[in-house]
């Protein structure tokens, strides 16, 4: 690791300890050459994901997106939305690919929200499939009733 003030590449290692979200490490090192200490964090290198819109625009995920849609959805509900965007953008970088269907991504947070809250599952699913009427929200909530929330998901 190159040092700050010196430019030197050979450094050593003083402490290495996970950060909070344990995503990556940190690391404190001393410069062999100049003596000086500094810190360096390193995380795993993750791929790219960019999201297909419906109208076949592509566009770099984004996980503020997400949270903020989850977090209307769960306004005045007791639901961990940091946990279930972490969840989701887990599964995706696990999934290792590069390109997704938004729609995707929105069945995703659904299946989530159904199993954590259905209120929050219904307020998402009414803007997500964009409901239209009483009817289609009714429909909704007999789909939800019966447990098949995820099984029947209009297309």
């Amino acid at each position: 690791m190159k040092c700050p003030v010196c430019g030197a590449l050979d450094s050593r290692v003083l402490d290495s300890r996970p950060v909070e979200d344990g995503a990556s490490i940190r690391r404190r090192r001393e410069c062999v050459a100049c003596g000086k200490r500094f810190t360096t964090y390193e995380m795993v290198e993750t791929v790219p994901i960019t999201v297909i819109k419906k109208d076949g625009r592509r566009e770099p995920f984004d996980r503020h997106k997400l949270k903020n849609g989850i977090q209307i959805a769960c306004m005045k509900r007791n639901v961990d939305v940091e946990k279930i965007v972490s969840d989701i953008e887990g599964e995706l970088i696990n999934s290792m690919e590069t390109e997704i269907e938004s729609r995707k991504i929105g069945d995703m947070a659904l299946t989530h929200l159904r199993d954590v809250d259905q209120v929050a599952y219904v307020r998402f699913a009414s803007v997500y499939r964009e409901f239209r009427d009483v009817d289609t929200f009714l429909s909704e909530l007999r789909v939800l009733r019966r447990g098949k929330g995820k099984d029947n998901a209009p297309s």
